[in-house]
């Protein structure tokens, strides 16, 4: 036992939450609970700790950052899929005769609270279209482009 170092005790008392919190740590590491103590005391007292976590913080942001950016885009890129659609729907829909646009104007209430009802519906149930559409188009690649 040359060279090692008797480890000095000492008596802590912890909250029964960070006890809780310690137990379970230390047990999925299948390490002991003295080691995993020792190691966050000295990890606290390292000279370099608030760098490592202003390094950690700074990481964060710049992931939070880019999930932002992602999201900015995915927005633009509906907003603008959604606007060529009803343009292009405008475009080629013919204005109905008037006997005829009386009657839709009457059930325009009924056809959009059944609009907004479906909406709702499917929100809740998932997957969205986007990740339908992603599928399509995995299994028209992989069929080699033929629809069924």
């Amino acid at each position: 036992m040359a060279g090692r170092t008797k480890k000095a005790q000492i008596s802590v008392y912890l909250e029964p939450d960070v006890m809780d919190l310690l137990a379970h740590y230390a047990a999925q590491r299948d390490q002991s609970m003295s080691l995993i103590a020792q190691a966050a005391i000295a990890s606290f007292l390292s000279p370099d700790s608030s760098e490592r976590q202003e390094a950690a913080l700074a990481r964060r942001l710049g992931q939070i950052d880019r999930r932002l950016a992602r999201l900015e885009r995915d927005l633009g890129i509906s907003t603008e899929a959604f606007a060529t659609f009803i343009r292009f729907w405008l475009a080629t829909t013919p204005a109905l005769p008037e006997p005829a646009a009386q009657a839709t104007r009457a059930k325009l209430s009924e056809r959009y609270a059944a609009y907004t009802g479906a909406l709702g519906r499917r929100l809740a149930k998932g997957p969205q279209l986007r990740q339908e559409i992603g599928e399509d188009v995995s299994q028209l690649e992989g069929d080699g482009g033929r629809r069924s």
